[in-house]
């Protein structure tokens, strides 16, 4: 199974790494192969500025250095006639550590980190362990294991084999711990109630005693 963390800042907008629980190699296979067909221009739209370009190239070159496998670099692409562009391809850094700046920062760019694990429990140590909670995903076959990750994952939003976990109104948008920023969610009812005021009465009635005649 896979586990997904779109929490590593205080907004995630995707998944930035991924926890490979036991041997996943067949599904971590098919997903490089899926980035290798992104193209720099279309798919992959150009980075917002050089400087962000910069402080993405490197924190790939920061895992390279402490040991991590690139199977996809995006360092150095752009379409063609764009070459002046602020462009980074699809990249898949594998065999991160929990320490690693890659495992705890949303880099917020076209590279996606593996973090490989034995189990869901240690899966969910290291999710659970991060200060941020905006959203976590399991892809999984099993219904018993969807639901564990379900109750204890903390993060505001939980995704089931679904990439990003933003949910659909009237249901609210927002993540937990340092992903949360006031009183409720961004949209939905609780937005909603921030700004009403609310009348709760309790009530209970009684027949009363009285005879036909009266």
């Amino acid at each position: 199974m896979l586990t997904t963390s779109a929490l590593r800042g205080p907004v995630g907008a995707g998944a930035s790494v991924l926890v490979a629980v036991g041997d996943c190699e067949p599904i971590l296979r098919a997903v490089e192969q899926e980035m290798r067909c992104l193209a720099c221009g279309s798919e992959v739209g150009a980075i917002i500025s050089a400087e962000a370009k910069d402080r993405i190239e490197s924190y790939i070159a920061r895992a390279v250095a402490g040991g991590a496998t690139l199977r996809l670099d995006g360092r150095g692409q752009s379409p063609p006639g764009r070459e002046q562009g602020n462009y980074v391809g699809p990249t898949l850094i594998d065999g991160i550590t929990v320490e690693d700046e890659c495992a705890n920062d949303e880099i917020f760019g076209p590279v996606l980190s593996i973090l490989r694990v034995g189990s869901l429990d240690e899966a969910l140590a290291i999710e659970n362990a991060n200060p941020y909670g905006n959203a976590a995903c399991i892809f999984t076959s099993s219904g018993a294991t969807a639901r564990l990750f379900e109750m204890r994952a903390e993060a505001g939003m939980i995704g089931v084999n679904i990439g990003v976990p933003v949910p659909r109104d009237p249901f609210g948008f927002g993540g937990w711990n340092a992903s949360k920023f006031g009183q409720g969610d961004i949209t939905g009812h609780e937005a909603i109630a921030f700004w009403m005021k609310t009348k709760k009465i309790t009530a209970k009635w009684t027949a009363p005693s009285t005879s036909w005649m009266s």
